[in-house]
């Protein structure tokens, strides 16, 4: 692979995991209502979880998914259900560290599992395996649009992540912290939108 494929590369994994979609909004409102420590288990959910998809994707998963529209639907339908699902969560959260009422932030395996049903993560995935890879060199440009997506969605989510948590004191008021979560729930809504075209 080329310098210039893989400086392509990465502009596409940074533009694509820094641009707000499902799991930077989770992030920045698990930052925001739980703190930066507790949501450390989902941001490692979303990494390992993204790299897992991509590879399945790369090995033939995605193949699959576009040959059968049935299998694509299913997945559109089951992802677009579990957004609605968590954001109803995000915008009923009226407190922050709502431990009594048995919410938290996502596990790392919710937060792992989510990424078989997030629609950008599979968009994401079925445009780098074929932009980037090369059929006569597959596994090894495999393995690096792979590893460069990784490295890349480290800061990302991490600055989602840290920036919700650098606004938890200031949204640590019931009315403010109650508009936060619906404008986050209304955003994930949104983010469904490139899903139904």
């Amino acid at each position: 692979m080329s310098t210039e494929i893989v400086s392509a590369l990465v502009v596409f994994a940074l533009v694509a995991s820094m641009t707000p979609g499902p799991n930077n909004l989770m992030l920045l409102a698990s930052g925001v209502n739980f703190g930066f420590r507790r949501t450390i288990p989902h941001l490692l959910g979303i990494l390992i979880g993204f790299a897992v998809l991509l590879t399945a994707v790369g090995l033939g998963v995605g193949a699959l998914v576009e040959r059968f529209p049935a299998l694509h639907l299913a997945l559109k339908v089951v992802g677009g259900a579990y957004l609605l699902y968590l954001a109803w969560k995000i915008a009923a959260s009226r407190a922050l560290h709502e431990e009594s009422t048995g919410r938290g932030p996502l596990t790392f395996t919710e937060a792992a599992l989510f990424q078989w049903v997030n629609p950008k993560a599979w968009m994401m995935g079925l445009a780098a395996m074929a932009a980037y890879t090369d059929p006569e060199h597959y596994s090894l440009t495999l393995a690096i649009v792979v590893g460069v997506f990784f490295l890349v969605t480290i800061p990302s989510t991490t600055i989602w992540a840290g920036f919700g948590s650098a606004l938890k004191d200031w949204l640590d008021h019931p009315v403010r912290l109650k508009w936060f979560n619906i404008a986050m729930a209304v955003a994930l809504v949104a983010s469904l939108w490139p899903m139904l075209k």
